[in-house]
């Protein structure tokens, strides 16, 4: 396995790999890792010759006030996690090689994709995670990507980002690995005290009552939705950002549950905000 931090040799390596007709898997990351992040390493070494994880906390998509600066970071603990997943290459770019003195280019999705949920509450954060993450591609020029569906609107908004640009990757959204007690897995979940851990795993509660409640037959969002918030707000330390129900391609707000429709919703547990997801009905 080799670290590789400059941003030419990073892609020569990958040029000369893609020439002697390598497949490149690549997952993106901002490091700390958990088992979600190897649950995609996983699956990038199935899909590649040639594994490339990127380590990178992307300053632009952290809002003011947002926990870029205590954000966990552990680059010897990544190292080998990595090294487990047999990862062939890590790539660790610093933030000025990222954004050098006078770099003045953004990539924006916009419209209904990045104008709710994430975008609502943090206007800034999907034009910084698009700018990275395009700049990543051109980098690594991987052959697939991989992403959690934990961040949903994310992925769906990387989707549209490579399809309007023509970029000649494949988009593969890897479902959510939780921790034993349901918990999503984050790199923020050790922010959590054991209180707030424990008042956290509402999050998957609420999700999960929402879905049993559409299973036996109501179909209303306006119903669920109610409910859903009522059992949030009954957690002592915990603020709700959103809880919406939308349709899984558009993120379209819906008035009548079908199988498109996903559960979004984020909350702050003390200083910590943690986001999660589910379809609400069965696919078929």
């Amino acid at each position: 396995m080799q670290t590789i931090k400059d941003i030419k040799e990073m892609q020569a390596h990958c040029l000369a790999a893609r020439s002697a007709g390598q497949t490149i898997a690549f997952v993106p990351t901002m490091g700390y890792l958990h088992e979600g992040h190897m649950s995609l390493l996983h699956e990038g070494r199935k899909r590649g010759d040639l594994l490339v994880l990127s380590i990178f906390v992307n300053p632009t998509q952290f809002g003011q006030g947002e926990d870029l600066e205590r954000y966990p970071r552990d680059f010897n603990r990544d190292e080998t996690m990595a090294r487990e997943c047999d990862v062939d290459l890590i790539f660790y770019p610093d933030t000025a090689s990222i954004y050098p003195d006078g770099y003045a280019t953004y990539v924006t999705v916009e419209g209904p994709l990045t104008n709710t949920l994430e975008g609502a509450c943090r206007p800034t954060h999907f034009r910084g995670v698009t700018t990275v993450v395009t700049k990543l591609l051109t980098i690594v020029m991987p052959h697939v990507a991989l992403f959690g569906r934990k961040d949903f609107q994310q992925l769906a908004v990387i989707r549209r980002m490579a399809a309007d640009l023509n970029l000649p990757v494949e988009i593969l959204g890897m479902p959510i690995i939780r921790e034993s007690d349901g918990l999503a897995m984050s790199s923020r979940n050790v922010y959590l005290s054991a209180s707030e851990r424990q008042q956290a795993l509402s999050l998957v509660v609420s999700l999960n009552t929402a879905a049993s409640v559409v299973k036996a037959g109501e179909r209303a969002a306006s119903v669920v939705l109610a409910k859903t918030v009522n059992r949030l707000e009954s957690e002592p330390d915990l603020e709700v950002d959103y809880v919406k129900i939308c349709n899984a391609e558009t993120l379209e707000e819906v008035n009548e549950i079908d199988q498109e429709s996903v559960m979004l919703l984020a909350v702050k547990v003390g200083k910590t905000r943690l986001i999660d997801n589910g379809l609400l009905m069965e696919q078929t």
